[in-house]
């Protein structure tokens, strides 16, 4: 069986198993997903776009891939790591998750130490990685030498829609379209997951889903109750466009955002966001609520945070994270702003925080 090398940018190395489709030598940033279930949805989040994930859970692909429960439309996870691949059978009408990732064109590699590489992150901070074959080494390196960092990637443009959508359809598998809306949301696409649309779909709002390229005019002439700015890939810090967007809309709309939306507010608000060392990326991490002390259990998927020294005095912190106390949540009643920095939709995930979407829904003027 043919080998291939996992190469960190500080050298650090990892042998294992090939599988999916063949190696391409991509360059992308090495991060660790703690959940337990939910691989396909890890798979099709956006917001890895730019990201090799190492899944720490010990098994993968034992109830194979049905494509309708995927977050978008493809896999955007640059390649994927896991421990052991399950190689059994799978349900009628699934693929298996080696058939999909060589479908999807995404190579994979399998027998590492994944313990082992997650607590190297863990000290050594998430960094740029390289999968090759030894025969390949010398150019493999080359590429990782000189790949940039995440923080220098702008990556919205890769998964963003490209033209303004009025409801758009999710397909098989989820909400259709509200014909009567209670509500209308204006919501900017930085690499949205479909579990969020369909939330705001159940609770009977209206979605008009525009591209990552709109400004302030386009979100107000669509005369929606919200502009909502979503989850996505990348360092927010080099956002310029959306941060404006935001700005601008402060004060005219309410404004509310998951995710990189919540990043791109604290920075339209005059405050900053910070790298962090490893980042958040699992469905397993507590927030406590600090209006009401409950603390619930979230899914996240984010390499940046507030800054929370940096924050305006009319801005609230409203969640932190109850493992390292980073702020989760920001609100300001008197700019009708809120957001939050954890993935509500559970996709993949606990529903503790479902609850979310109502009060997005009820705070939309």
């Amino acid at each position: 069986m043919k080998k291939a090398i996992l190469k960190l940018k500080d050298g650090k190395e990892f042998c294992g198993v090939p599988f999916g489709a063949e190696i391409n030598l991509d360059c992308a940033e090495v991060v660790f997903n703690t959940g337990i279930p939910g691989y396909e949805e890890i798979l099709t989040d956006p917001s890895y776009k730019g990201q090799i994930v190492n899944l720490t859970s010990p098994m993968i692909g034992n109830y194979g891939i049905t494509k309708k429960d995927g977050e978008s439309d493809s896999v955007k996870v640059t390649a994927l790591i896991v421990k052991k691949l399950y190689k059994g059978k799978v349900m009628n009408g699934r693929l298996t998750l080696d058939e999909y990732l060589k479908k999807e064109g995404i190579p994979a590699i399998e027998g590492i130490d994944t313990r082992a590489l997650t607590i190297h992150l863990r000290e050594n901070g998430s960094q740029n990685g390289i999968l090759f074959y030894e025969e390949d080494r010398k150019e493999a390196e080359e590429k990782l030498a000189s790949y940039p960092s995440i923080t220098e990637l702008d990556l919205i443009n890769e998964v963003s829609v490209k033209e303004t959508r009025y409801n758009p359809s999710l397909g098989e598998g989820w909400t259709n379209p509200p014909s009567n809306p209670d509500k209308h949301f204006a919501l900017v696409d930085y690499g949205i997951k479909k579990s969020i649309i369909d939330n705001f779909y159940k609770r009977n709002i209206a979605v008009t889903l525009l591209p990552s390229k709109a400004n302030a005019e386009d979100v107000l002439k669509t005369n929606a109750n919200c502009l909502f700015l979503s989850n996505g890939p990348g360092d927010p810090s080099l956002l310029k466009d959306a941060v404006s967007l935001a700005k601008e809309c402060i004060g005219k709309i309410t404004v509310q955002g998951i995710c990189l939306g919540h990043q791109i507010i604290t920075l339209a608000l005059g405050a900053k966001t910070v790298k962090m060392k490893f980042g958040h990326h699992g469905s397993n991490q507590p927030v406590k609520d600090l209006d009401t002390g409950k603390v619930f259990v979230t899914a996240q998927n984010h390499g940046f945070m507030s800054n929370e020294k940096t924050l305006p005095n009319n801005v609230k912190v409203w969640m932190r994270n109850a493992n390292d106390n980073t702020v989760e949540g920001l609100y300001s009643k008197e700019l009708n702003v809120y957001s939050v920095q954890f993935h509500p939709e559970a996709g993949p995930g606990p529903e503790d925080a479902l609850w979310l979407f109502d009060f997005f829904k009820e705070r939309a003027k």
